[in-house]
């Protein structure tokens, strides 16, 4: 088994190679245990760190202490489809966007245009390029938030660091202009949803229809001055990234690097699409499977199932069945099924990604790399909203009773598609709903890709920090949200299992 700790500069331009070499012997790996002949032969990582939301995962490993499987549970659950039953469907932005603290606007943006479509009208201009605005604000606050803060403390200091280190104080020993820059570019994206929205946690500027109010000019113009600086962020970041990725070829090769379909929100073009788009779904090899499916007619090609040892529902492509129908959401994914991003700085990023990785990248661990060049399109993509004349307009709430008892909304959230159902009566009053968040989306290829990195790097012979930190760091490429993304559609899959204290399975009982 191989360990060892990646070189990476210092992210100051001054610091050299001397600077950095100082840096790398710090990172020593933490000494291996031994397990005595009689251990359980089961290790379990309590806590999956650096993520939101709650999770465990349990390696089994085999008489010659291998690892023979994983489990990657995921042991909270929301009970939100249930209890807006009877709710008006005009409260439903609202309620869902408590849902989660970090993406709430992703959920607004879904469930308003479930109960724009439950109302049948067609929102005004001004209205669609405010929400797509505060979306790009979303994503880059949540890239930036992801990357810098979650995952940089394995992909700056390397995953075999000094676990007390291996965190934000240790970056800003290590790595100090990149921390800043991460803190600086996560509160822009905050400070542009809290000047639309009035608020940077549950804005309730989007609702049915539109939004609440128009956008001041002085927002426009405060905006547009402060976007060179987040530009130029993600820019230095993306050169980091890039002097920094090649040190981990063994991540590389074992993070979820196998092969899936991908599926994301495309325009008629098949150009990356975050707000408003179709779903396509493409082969591993990239070759369409589905394309242009408008979110109406997303229940044709998704199917869910549930699993006995996790409260995360399991999409899956529904005409391939499972295990076939397996496909990732998100960064990578979008990356994988869009034509191009869009926009000038973005699509010469993506042109050497592919460059570098192939016109479909398969491994997990590119989910970073993906996910700065989205930033860098988020900031872009804001420029072009902000400099629309149209975005100003005075009009931006369409208003109408329920036309329609039944709706869909589909977005990107900053972790994948996001999808809101819902069923109203004729009195506008919620009797069903379904969310398909993005981390759902995601479970199947998470578990497999949790077993995958277990099999490259656990040894239960020799136990290394290092090692159960790299299968906690695949979860972390995903970027999933938990909270967001354990909804129950119809009975939830319950086991409970007894096991003897070494480890084996007494008795078990439940449902699936």
């Amino acid at each position: 088994m191989t360990t060892r700790t990646p070189r990476t500069p210092k992210s100051t331009d001054s610091a050299g190679a001397a600077a950095a070499e100082a840096a790398s012997t710090k990172a020593a790996p933490v000494a291996p245990t031994t397990l005595p002949p009689d251990a359980p032969r089961k290790l379990t990582i309590h806590h999956v760190s650096r993520i939101e939301g709650h999770a465990k995962i349990v390696i089994r490993l085999d008489e010659e202490g291998q690892v023979s499987d994983t489990q990657f549970h995921v042991t909270q659950v929301r009970g939100f489809e249930k209890f807006v039953e009877g709710r008006p469907y005009y409260e439903m932005p609202s309620i869902t966007s408590r849902i989660c603290g970090i993406c709430p606007v992703s959920h607004l943006l879904a469930s308003s245009k479930a109960c724009d479509a439950i109302m049948a009208v067609r929102i005004p201009v001004a209205a669609a390029r405010a929400r797509e605005l505060v979306h790009m604000a979303q994503f880059v606050q949540s890239h930036a938030l992801s990357f810098f803060h979650l995952s940089a403390p394995d992909l700056l200091l390397g995953m075999d660091y000094d676990p007390a280190k291996r965190n934000v104080a240790g970056l800003l020993e290590e790595h100090p202009d990149a921390l800043r820059d991460g803190i600086a570019l996560r509160k822009f994206g905050q400070t542009v949803i809290e000047r639309l929205g009035k608020e940077r946690v549950h804005p309730s500027w989007t609702v049915p229809g539109g939004v609440n109010a128009p956008i001041d000019p002085s927002v426009r113009d405060k905006t547009l001055v402060e976007l060179p600086a987040a530009l130029a962020i993600v820019q230095r970041t993306l050169a980091l990234w890039k002097r920094t990725v090649d040190g981990y070829p063994d991540e590389i090769e074992s993070f979820s690097n196998f092969p899936t379909m991908y599926c994301g929100l495309v325009g008629p073009d098949g150009s990356l699409r975050l707000y408003d788009g179709n779903l396509r779904f493409v082969g591993p090899d990239g070759a369409m499977v589905a394309d242009q499916v408008p979110p109406e007619a997303y229940a044709a090609h998704i199917a869910e199932a549930t699993l006995p040892d996790s409260y995360l529902k399991a999409p899956y492509y529904r005409p391939a069945g499972r295990p076939a129908g397996i496909y990732r959401v998100g960064p990578l994914a979008r990356l994988n099924v869009a034509e191009r991003c869009g926009t000038p700085l973005a699509d010469a990023e993506l042109a050497e990604y592919r460059q570098r990785y192939g016109r479909i990248v398969q491994s997990g661990f590119h989910y970073h790399y993906a996910r700065l060049i989205e930033a860098l399109y988020g900031l872009e993509r804001m420029g072009e909203l902000l400099d629309d004349p149209a975005i100003l307009g005075t009009k931006v709430r369409a208003h109408a009773g329920v036309n329609n008892l039944e709706g869909v909304g589909i977005i990107e959230a900053p972790r994948g598609t996001l999808i809101h159902h819902y069923k109203v009566d004729d009195n506008g009053a919620m009797t069903w709903a379904n969310l398909i968040v993005a981390t759902g989306h995601n479970n199947l290829a998470m578990g497999r890709g949790v077993l995958q990195v277990a099999k490259r790097f656990v040894d239960g012979r020799q136990i290394q920090e290092g090692a159960l930190n790299r299968v906690s760091a695949l979860v972390r490429a995903y970027d999933p949200c938990l909270s967001c993304s354990t909804h129950v559609l119809g009975q939830a899959a319950v086991v409970l299992q007894l096991e003897g204290p070494d480890g084996e399975l007494l008795d078990e009982v439940g449902t699936v």
